[in-house]
């Protein structure tokens, strides 16, 4: 495919070494055709420039290419390429194992975290491999879900982390403590705990504040309070938080960003702080986050 003419670099751009990325990651939305296709493209259009690439598994199979060793979560690659939408990123961002730069080419609809378009793909990678780019670091909350006996479970999240009821449970009862300061016992559908970059996600659906994602801050958003003078809370992230669910005989769940997660039973403790890890996007526009709100939300301007 040609290559189209490269804009000007963004004053805020902080220049890279030419050539910083030797080893490329691949990963396709596994339900998309197009992002398949666009895949396999873009692997062809790499190796035509001397890099090596790997592709994730389902796009392996896509090709019919059963020999190649699939990319995974430790792979040594130096830069990797997410193709589909905001839930691809957060799936590849939760599945590394250290700090890789991740470029994220929205092929979905609405795209907060993926920096460039379809169209905009090649351009933006040749931009990239001659270090004309800058690194977003985006913060991680680290999940601990406490059962009885000592069991845990632990996840990294990048958007948020939400205990909720299932849909035909009743409404259910939390304490929520921060630092060990006691905020409250309130009865409500659920509690969202969101990163800055989660802001934007079901913490604004539930009438929770927009974030800028550079904040070191959690946010703190009741889904529909019983008690109506429940307002979302923002505290700095390297604060402990903790939530116990009250109510017993009833669904409730623990969700990770939307994808993953498990079942929370009475007195449970759920904690949540900020993770020693985090992530890269890659930037290759002048585009502001302010600039992604006019857009994605349509605001006047």
């Amino acid at each position: 495919m040609a290559e189209e003419p490269t804009r000007a670099t963004a004053p805020q751009s902080i220049a890279q070494p030419e050539g910083t990325f030797r080893r490329v990651g691949v990963v396709a939305k596994t339900a998309s055709r197009e992002a398949l296709r666009t895949a396999a493209e873009l692997a062809e259009w790499l190796v035509r420039r001397g890099l090596e690439v790997s592709l994730d598994e389902s796009t392996l199979r896509a090709r019919g290419d059963l020999t190649a060793a699939p990319l995974r979560s430790d792979s040594d690659v130096d830069l990797v390429v997410v193709l589909g939408g905001d839930g691809t990123l957060l799936s590849v961002a939760r599945s590394l194992e250290r700090p890789v730069p991740i470029l994220g080419v929205n092929l979905g609809t609405l795209g907060f975290l993926t920096e460039v378009g379809r169209g905009e793909l090649y351009p933006s990678l040749v931009r990239v491999l001659a270090g004309r780019y800058r690194l977003e670091q985006r913060s991680l909350l680290r999940v601990a879900l406490h059962r009885g006996g000592g069991q845990t479970q632990e996840w990294h999240v990048l958007n948020d982390a939400v205990i909720a009821k299932s849909a035909l449970a009743r409404i259910i009862s939390l304490t929520l403590t921060v630092d060990d300061h006691l905020v409250g016992h309130f009865r409500a559908d659920g509690l969202i705990i969101s990163t800055p970059t989660g802001s934007t996600a079901y913490n604004l659906s539930a009438g929770g504040p927009i974030l800028t994602p550079d904040l070191p801050v959690a946010v703190v958003t009741p889904i529909c309070p019983h008690t109506l003078s429940l307002r979302p809370l923002v505290v700095p992230d390297t604060s402990s938080i903790e939530i116990v669910l009250e109510t017993d005989r009833e669904e409730v769940y623990l969700t990770l960003d939307g994808q993953e997660g498990s079942s929370v039973g009475f007195r449970n403790r759920i904690q949540i702080g900020r993770s020693d890890l985090s992530v890269q996007l890659v930037k290759t526009s002048g585009r502001s986050f302010f600039d992604g709100l006019r857009s994605k939300l349509r605001w006047g301007g």
